[in-house]
This record gives C-alpha cells, sequence and structure tokens, in this order.
C-alpha cells in the first residue's frame, strides 16, 4: 500500500501544487487587508483549486499518454501511465473522482458567493480535462499557458477574494495577474525541458511554435512584470511592506539566465522545482505586505 500511495502522491505532482494555493494565499490576504477575511471560505477555496490542480495533472498523466507526448522515454520526471505505474483505465477513472469531488466542493462555493461562480467553477473544471484532453486540446495548440494564467492567476486570486469580500477592484486584478504570470512559468520551464518530445508527438507548445528563445523572453518578462505589480501598490494606497517582493528581483534574474543555459534534463527539472519555489516564495512575501501593508 506505501508503494501505492507514493505513486498516487507522484502523479499528483506535489511542486506543481503551489500553483493551486499561492492565489488562494494572495486573494485571502487581499480581503484581509480590507477586513473582509473570511478563513473557512478561504479554505473551501483551497480545497477546490488544489482538487482541480490534481485533476488536471491525473488528465494531463492519461491524455498526453493517449497523444504519445509521453512515453518510458521521457526525460522529466516520470508519468504513471506511461511508466506502466497506472493503467490508462484507472487514471481515467481518478481523473473523474478528483474532479467531481471538486464540483461538490465547488458548489459550496456558489452558496457562499453566489449563483454567478457556477458557471465559473463549471470553467476551471471543463478546461481542468480540455488543457490537454477533448477535440481541441489547448496545450497542444499554444494555449497552455493562457490557460494557466488565466485560471491559477485571474479567476483563483478573483474568485477566492470575491468569496470572501463580494466585491473586485484594481489591485485585486494586478496581484491576480502577477501570480498568473508566475503561475505560467512553471509551465515554461517545464514545455521547455520537453520541447523536442512535445514536438514529435505533434504537441505545440508556445515552446515548439515560437522557440525556446521566445520562451526565455517570456519567462525573464514573465518574472518582471510580476515584480512590478508590488512595486505598485503603493499607488493604491498600501504601505512599504507590500514591497516585500522586490527582494526576489535577483532570483528572477538567476533562474532566467539558468533557463538560458540550461542543456541536460536535470538541470531543467531541478529549474522546474525552482521556478514553483519562486512563486511560492512570492506568494507568500506578497500576501505578509498585502496584510502588513493594507491602506
Amino acid at each position: 500500500m506505501p508503494g501505492v500511495m507514493k505513486i498516487w502522491l507522484e502523479a499528483a505532482r506535489p511542486k506543481t501544487l503551489a500553483a493551486a494555493v499561492i492565489p488562494v494565499l494572495v486573494g485571502t490576504a487581499l480581503a484581509a487587508a480590507r477586513g473582509a477575511a473570511d478563513y473557512p471560505k478561504a479554505a473551501i477555496c483551497l480545497v477546490f483549486a488544489v482538487l482541480v490542480q490534481i485533476g488536471t495533472n491525473f488528465a494531463n498523466d492519461y491524455f498526453d499518454f493517449i497523444h504519445g507526448a509521453d512515453t518510458a522515454a521521457r526525460t522529466g520526471p516520470r508519468r504513471a501511465v506511461a511508466a506502466g505505474l497506472v493503467s490508462p483505465a484507472r487514471m481515467r477513472g481518478a481523473t473523474a473522482l478528483v474532479l467531481g469531488a471538486a464540483f461538490l466542493v465547488g458548489l459550496l462555493l456558489v452558496r457562499e458567493g453566489g449563483w454567478i461562480l457556477l458557471p465559473v467553477g463549471i470553467a476551471c473544471i471543463a478546461c481542468a480535462v480540455a488543457y490537454t484532453g477533448g477535440p481541441y486540446p489547448l496545450g497542444y495548440h499554444g494555449l497552455g499557458d493562457l490557460f494557466v494564467f488565466l485560471f491559477f492567476g485571474l479567476v483563483a486570486v478573483a474568485t477566492t477574494f470575491y468569496v470572501q469580500a463580494h466585491r473586485l477592484s484594481a489591485d485585486v486584478a494586478g496581484c491576480a495577474a502577477a501570480v498568473g504570470l508566475l503561475a505560467a512559468n512553471i509551465l515554461v520551464a517545464n514545455n521547455y525541458r520537453d520541447a523536442e518530445t512535445d514536438a514529435r508527438a505533434g504537441k505545440k507548445t508556445l515552446v515548439v511554435r515560437l522557440g525556446r528563445g521566445f520562451a526565455i523572453w517570456q519567462y525573464g518578462l514573465s518574472a518582471g512584470l510580476a515584480l512590478l505589480v508590488p512595486a505598485l501598490l503603493p499607488l493604491a494606497g498600501y504601505r512599504w511592506p507590500v514591497l516585500g517582493p522586490l527582494v526576489l528581483a535577483p532570483a528572477a534574474a538567476a533562474l532566467t539566465r539558468q533557463l538560458a543555459r540550461s542543456t541536460i534534463p536535470a538541470e531543467q527539472v531541478a529549474l522546474l522545482g525552482r521556478t514553483a519555489g519562486f512563486l511560492a516564495a512570492y506568494g507568500v512575501l506578497l500576501a505578509a505586505g498585502l496584510v502588513l501593508g493594507r491602506p
């Protein structure tokens, strides 16, 4: 049983879960800055976000194997179906189970935030499958980055804030965009490593379509724009603690250089973990700054 649990934990891709946790943390910090934080509601948002992330990862594991993008010879972290550890049918069933649970949790959010959130939740779950599955898989047509930016940035942060504060504002949009850009950088690092195998499988990610040079510029520019957001928040009335994420500027530059210089899969796998770590550090510093530097 421990071996089975390890396989499923690996399939859930824990290193990517920062993309689910950080938007909820930042959205809740924004609500706290207005005295509107509701931690039970935030907990519901967190469970929903994590379930959608895991469901997306399971669906990706299944559909990339079906499409031939993942094989036993892949250079990155092993995938459960491609490695023969989990049957395609079982992974498909696990995807349905996790996303079904996400839908039920999402109904609690609808109760708390109103019926306007129902189509938002349905879109999140549908796109978790459509990312690599369905008649027009987003990730196979260069739309994966946009999917991550929208759903793990704009939608996740804004929904978390809205459920607690029942309104939106420009600073919420800015923070949501920053988180989305850094979450998308996790995908950039992943797709940068897999460019050759993705191209052979017909998976036309932005890296495949536009090249590794573009990916390096995208990665660096996204990090730079994300760091610009806290620098602008004092214009919205926030005090100096909100500038905390700016201490990460040297790390952002170093990660961009590492991406540009990486030539072997082991380096690129390590960079993927560090990119997720950068998102986590940014999110924690931003959340702390929003609360401590509230207007």
